[in-house]
């Protein structure tokens, strides 16, 4: 009976696994404002796909395979006896444009080093918009 317990545990755990993709990505574009705005994802300083009505923070990234994803961040709900107003926090946003991401269903986990040897990460997840081709001439 343990065995089958322990063989179920570990499909499970390695079905959970492989849903998840990691990768190096590419920040082309970033933009963050608290009010609502027109995103669009932008590749050589042109404008690609479809406009997204977002607020927050909103990146183009570019994955190894040359496709584009657009991933937004809306503030964060962070109880501070604050009242309504005072009870969000900003989304983390990289300050380097190279970082690890991690994308599960319509999520992706934003990761970055923030200590000079590399251990210490903050992170962040974004929802994922859309998935664009990759661009033509890249």
């Amino acid at each position: 009976m343990k065995w089958l317990i322990a063989i179920a545990l570990l499909f499970v755990t390695s079905t959970t696994c492989a849903l998840a993709q990691k990768f190096d990505v590419k920040i082309l574009n970033r933009q963050d404002r608290e009010d609502s705005y027109d995103y669009s994802a932008v590749y050589n300083n042109v404008a690609v796909g479809k406009t997204f009505k977002v607020h927050g923070a909103t990146f183009t990234l570019q994955i190894p395979d040359g496709r584009l994803v657009v991933v937004n961040c809306e503030s964060k709900f962070a109880e501070r006896m604050a009242g309504p107003a005072g009870n969000r926090r900003s989304c983390r946003m990289p300050i380097t444009n190279t970082i690890q991401a991690e994308f599960k269903g319509d999520k992706a986990k934003l990761m970055w080093p923030v200590s000079l040897d590399g251990k210490k990460v903050e992170s962040e997840s974004y929802k994922i918009l859309g998935i664009l081709d990759k661009p033509e001439g890249s």
